[in-house]
């Protein structure tokens, strides 16, 4: 093959590469928004297929089944909710106030639902733990990098590395969504999701964490 044949090649590949990415992200924010729209109710392939304007089998070509695209779709919105929860925390005066509202805000999250669903297939169906686990920890890496960011600004503290305030914050809440959803007595709104951040600011730095 000439070196016009392998140009001619490589582009048509990367073309084509191109064209997948774009079906891969239209498809997730298609079902990531027909999720919003439908909280708690099951969606079809057929109509995943209809508002990403592809064709039905374009679903298990591109992501193996129709559970992995929910799972891809629900932490999408996870990380557009988890980005309107930096914008208030970024609002608030002192630290108490932060871990007030990060916290009223997480709870009350529409995206939670979906979450909940998709971390209970990754326990049902192993084959969607790996994807999980993908998107779980750029929830974690972006909430420290958010963290670390307003830490640095404001002159706050952390009671234990970032990482682990990141971690422990968000395993909280999921864990808590989880049970209500298994059945547990009582509402999310009965967890004390505030008390599981540590960061703090002057006014509170001789205090034990309580």
């Amino acid at each position: 093959m000439d070196e016009k044949k392998r140009t001619e090649v490589r582009s048509s590949s990367a073309r084509s590469r191109d064209r997948g990415r774009t079906t891969r992200r239209r498809l997730i924010e298609a079902t990531a928004q027909l999720c919003k729209e439908r909280p708690g109710a099951e969606v079809s392939v057929a109509e995943i297929a209809k508002a990403g304007g592809v064709f039905p089998n374009q679903v298990t070509y591109y992501f193996g089944s129709k559970d992995s695209l929910l799972v891809h779709a629900a932490f999408l919105g996870l990380l557009h909710d988890a980005r309107r929860i930096e914008r208030i925390g970024r609002q608030a005066p002192d630290a108490a106030a932060f871990r007030r509202n990060i916290a009223r805000a997480v709870l009350a999250m529409p995206s939670l639902p979906s979450v909940a669903r998709a971390l209970a297939a990754g326990i049902s169906k192993p084959e969607l733990a790996p994807v999980v686990d993908q998107h779980l920890q750029l929830l974690f890496r972006q909430s420290e990098r958010f963290v670390d960011r307003i830490v640095e600004s404001r002159g706050w503290r952390a009671r234990r590395p970032l990482e682990a305030e990141a971690r422990t914050f968000w395993s909280t809440a999921l864990g808590a969504v989880l049970l209500v959803r298994a059945g547990a007595h009582g509402t999310v709104a009965d967890l004390d999701l505030a008390g599981a951040l540590t960061i703090h600011d002057e006014s509170e730095s001789e205090q034990e964490p309580g």
